[in-house]
């Protein structure tokens, strides 16, 4: 007797393949997952072979799905997507409204959350699920409604928030040092630079790169470098006076007005690159994400321009 062709396959198999074929790694899918590779491998087996057919092209340290992985894939995503909606709806006191909302650690900590009390004071009901990440999450297929992306200035995704511009800065106490004055640009050689790593993880990044070659000093060698994997590790080191910190604006520009942080240089330089909204198109039919999405177009049109 041939099994029902109608059968569904258990739902962890399914969850497990969608996160392996959004990432097209085994590898990065059991970190998501808190799984061993061999038991996402595993998994999957077992799926194609309920299935009766290949799902991945296995390939040299590389992954790549079938026709039919691909076409599974398409109507995985959207149906777990709809099951995270209304889990959420149903976990939710009162039925409160949940919208989420995915972005960098940097605008996550330095720019959203010190106004966020605003958005929530003003939309009682409404909560708000703040993912903060380097990774390009899927809106509909991860169960995101907005996401402010980083990317740059011309060509990049959404609509615009704002455009960023650098600027060194550092802590009051390291700018008031007698012994280590940080009067001119050049007087860098003297201090610690910090950094967020490079794409080669090795030299100088590409910010500080920019900056430098911008005031004329494109070889300047500094007296250390201390690098971190986000940029809120960057902020954290500046405030504790660690070092130099390329300021990214208008994030850091609470900081500044507040004297947490100062820039010893006049003039800032703009970065090429800016923070985009985007909003899943199903999603912002919802009135609680259209206001959280109109809200944060505001409070970018309100910046010091």
């Amino acid at each position: 007797m041939q099994d029902d062709p109608q059968k569904l396959p258990p739902l962890d198999l399914l969850s497990t393949f969608e996160a392996a074929a959004r990432q097209l790694s085994f590898t990065l899918a059991a970190r998501e997952l808190f799984l061993t590779q061999s038991a996402v491998s595993r998994q999957v087996a077992l799926l194609e072979a309920h299935l009766g057919v290949a799902l991945f092209k296995r390939r040299h340290r590389a992954l790549d799905l079938t026709d039919e992985g691909r076409r599974l894939h398409e109507a995985v995503r959207g149906v777990l997507a709809q099951l995270r909606r209304v889990v959420a709806e149903i976990r939710a006191p009162r039925r409160r409204e949940v919208v989420a909302l995915t972005t960098t650690p940097g605008l996550a900590s330095l720019w959203l959350i010190p106004r966020l009390s605003a958005f929530l004071a003003a939309h009682p009901g409404v909560d708000v699920r703040i993912d903060a990440t380097l990774e390009r999450r899927q809106l509909g297929g991860e169960g995101f409604d907005i996401a402010v992306r980083y990317g740059p200035v011309l060509g990049g995704e959404g609509t615009p928030l704002f455009e960023e511009s650098m600027q060194p800065v550092c802590a009051p106490a390291l700018l008031r040092s007698a012994a280590r004055p940080l009067k001119h640009a050049r007087d860098l050689r003297a201090h610690t630079l910090l950094q967020t790593g490079s794409p080669l993880g090795v030299g100088m990044p590409m910010e500080w790169q920019s900056w430098l070659q911008a005031v004329g000093l494109p070889e300047l060698e500094p007296a250390a470098v201390l690098t971190f994997n986000n940029y809120d590790g960057v902020v954290a080191a500046a405030l504790a006076g660690q070092g130099v910190a390329l300021g990214r604006r208008p994030l850091v520009d609470t900081l500044l007005r507040a004297r947490k942080l100062v820039a010893p240089f006049k003039g800032a330089t703009a970065s090429a690159r800016g923070y985009f909204l985007v909003g899943e198109p199903e999603a912002m039919t919802r009135p609680a994400v259209a206001a959280l999405a109109g809200w944060l177009l505001e409070q970018a049109r309100t910046l010091p321009r």
